[in-house]
């Protein structure tokens, strides 16, 4: 029997990266997964690979920072089937101090990082209650816990996913609502790619290689190694597991020099 079978899974910004292997992995594992991006076309290509791979999709244009969008996506799924999963992965970065970054740079890391998850969230923990139980896992960083830097207003945003996870451990342990968060260190996918080509052009391979060192284990992780964690949390097999942050991260908290 696969891992996810029969069971129902919501994965913001499911079209891409982490969200993009988190989905594919799920699928494979039975689940149906309901795919919330902010882009129409590759949240329709990634629910048709899937599809044609002999998996369930269903692909969902959302904004995660506007909250009337997330609860209507979230209800509407919840009028078809029971809603076992929520992966909050949807998420954006940016790179600069206290100083540069701008108030139009805060609101917006504020409104898709923090506002999304709790939209999310907040959508979807009624419905788990009437249902009896879920699992939430939400994607922090291994900033939410060491600081690095430039990176203010990113951390100050993941910091506040890992207490938010917390926060609804604690709340809805009665519920039988799990809630969990991973942390990635560095995780090559094509926001990377991008991010090298324009700050760094013509010494992409240079860059990579440092930043990829950052990391205690000398590379950067994959998007399937943070959905194989992913898939664990989310299934029965960790039905013990509750309130937790999991680094995923080359030993980066603990083994940095």
């Amino acid at each position: 029997m696969k891992r996810l079978e029969n069971k129902t899974a919501i994965v913001t910004g499911g079209a891409s990266g982490i969200g993009l292997s988190i989905s594919n992995r799920f699928a494979m594992e039975g689940a149906h997964v309901h795919l919330l991006d902010l882009k129409p076309e590759e949240a329709e290509d990634a629910a048709a690979d899937i599809r044609s791979n002999g998996g369930q999709a269903t692909a969902h244009v959302c904004d995660v920072s506007n909250q009337e969008q997330v609860m209507t996506i979230v209800q509407q799924i919840h009028n078809q089937q029971v809603v076992n999963i929520l992966v909050c992965n949807a998420g954006i970065g940016f790179v600069g101090n206290l100083e540069k970054t701008s108030e139009v740079d805060f609101d917006r890391l504020y409104q898709v990082n923090v506002k999304g998850v709790y939209n999310a969230m907040y959508a979807a923990v009624p419905f788990f209650k009437e249902n009896g139980g879920g699992v939430i896992l939400n994607m922090a960083s291994v900033v939410s816990s060491v600081g690095i830097p430039d990176r203010f207003a990113y951390s100050m945003t993941k910091g506040a996913v890992l207490t938010m996870t917390l926060s609804v451990a604690t709340d809805y342990l009665a519920a039988n609502i799990r809630c969990n968060c991973i942390s990635p260190a560095r995780v090559h996918t094509p926001f990377v790619d991008g991010f090298l080509a324009k700050n760094y052009p013509g010494h992409e391979a240079e860059m990579f290689e440092k930043l990829s060192k950052v990391q205690p284990i000398g590379r950067m992780g994959t998007p399937d190694e943070v959905a194989n964690l992913a898939l664990f949390l989310c299934s029965d097999e960790a039905a013990f597991i509750t309130g937790c942050d999991f680094p995923l991260d080359g030993g980066f908290i603990k083994l940095r020099p």
